[in-house]
């Protein structure tokens, strides 16, 4: 993540913003709430990321022409240039830690996260669980 954060600042961005125009770039139009899911962030915290990244003209936010309460959401072009720079930098990082694995060990690697993903719903969700008894 220090790698990925470091990839990204040239860019004027932090890992979540990065993430979150990343997001933006296939999904045009995507509301607050649905964003945040797809970032796997509250969305009171999505609100502050987007409300950073309004105030620094990178997205821009509308009503929804049929939902008004619905703010949709969508790169600017500065956004998408920002998103570029970040993204180049940051797959860079990427491909080279893939680079330095065999195939085999990156089918590995694939398995065990999906592992270490699922293990970590189950417990979030036997703590949920929990909580509400």
């Amino acid at each position: 993540m220090a790698a990925k954060r470091a990839a990204v600042e040239p860019a004027g961005l932090t890992v979540p913003q990065y993430a979150t125009l990343f997001v933006l770039a296939e999904n045009a139009g995507i509301s607050g709430a649905a964003l945040a899911r797809a970032c796997n962030v509250t969305p009171q915290a999505m609100a502050v990321v987007l409300r950073n990244l309004t105030e620094r003209g990178l997205v821009e936010r509308a009503p929804h022409p049929w939902h008004g309460n619905v703010l949709e959401t969508r790169l600017t072009e500065q956004g998408r240039a920002a998103l570029h720079l970040a993204d180049e930098r940051a797959t860079a990082i990427e491909r080279a830690m893939a680079e330095d694995l065999t195939p085999d060990e990156r089918a590995q690697l694939r398995t065990l996260l999906a592992r270490c993903t699922s293990a970590i719903r189950r417990a979030a969700e036997e703590q949920a669980a929990e909580a509400q008894q």
